[in-house]
């Protein structure tokens, strides 16, 4: 469960990226994460524990330390016993930023879920550190998590399927590589399972800067999917059988890109400054 955040404080932000981040020429993402982390002052810990290349970590440090961090320290967890040790615990409550990299994220939930690490990160966001991850780093932000599904567009029952995040809020379920392999199917199931949620899809080399306000802020080159089921009227996942096609009825839908926002209180979207941009 997400934990709660103590009066007079403010949650820290969460930033989900849909994968493929630039690195190269325009790293405009990182160096949003860098910023809301603490700017110059920065004390950013890498967790690559979803990835099996051994250089994924080392390339996130050198990336974090040239925009300007002042502390990076790549963190990876083997198993579920290093995830006790103080000397970790102590690593991340120094910790401004912490940031999953991309892998597979039920490396990430089975070797982290449940253990004092996870707890100890829902808490510091609680107190305002900054979560945010990349790929399958950002599937496991949330209570509920995409763990796989088919690709395509259609609603299709028993076509995703759900398993626990770390659960930093419940107030969203992310999906990655949105708009490249094709996930809008997908995340309408698992909204279809679970209407309070709100589905956020992220293309790649796009993130969501999620406020303690609970304002999305979109980054990058991409584009936002933002499925809201809280009006929904009638669903018949409860009724099919499993491979079956779906009825939703009074689903909304934002596509948001650089510059639109959207209130997961309110469920209001904006275009913001793009209503007098020009061509």
């Amino acid at each position: 469960m997400p934990s709660k955040i103590p009066d007079g404080e403010t949650r820290g932000w969460i930033v989900p990226i849909g994968g493929a981040e630039n690195k190269e020429n325009d790293r405009h993402i990182l160096e949003g994460f860098v910023r809301v982390s603490g700017g110059a002052e920065a004390n950013i810990v890498v967790i690559p524990t979803a990835s099996r290349m051994h250089e994924t970590g080392p390339r996130y440090e050198k990336l974090f330390k040239e925009i300007g961090a002042a502390h990076v320290t790549v963190m990876d967890f083997d198993t579920r016993r290093d995830c006790q040790e103080p000397g970790r615990l102590k690593r991340l409550e120094q910790a401004s930023g912490i940031f999953f990299t991309g892998g597979n994220q039920l490396r990430l939930t089975t070797l982290l879920g449940g253990t004092p690490v996870a707890k100890l990160i829902r808490l510091r966001n609680a107190h305002g550190v900054t979560v945010g991850g990349t790929s399958a780093g950002a599937s496991i932000l949330s209570e509920h998590m995409i763990a796989f599904g088919d690709e395509g567009s259609a609603v299709i029952s028993g076509s995703v399927r759900l398993a626990p995040g770390l659960g930093l809020t419940n107030r969203f379920i992310i999906d990655q590589h949105f708009r490249e392999r094709d996930r809008l199917g997908r995340l309408i199931t698992a909204l279809a399972y679970n209407p309070f949620a709100i589905g956020i899809g992220l293309d790649e080399d796009t993130a969501a800067f999620i406020g303690p306000d609970e304002s999305v802020e979109v980054q990058g080159s991409g584009g936002v999917t933002i499925v809201d089921a809280s009006e929904v009227t009638f669903s018949s996942i409860g009724e099919v059988s499993e491979g079956q096609p779906v009825c939703v009825l009074g689903l909304r839908l934002h596509i948001l890109v650089a510059g639109a926002t959207f209130n997961l209180h309110t469920r209001s979207a904006s275009a913001g400054g793009l209503v007098n941009s020009k061509d």
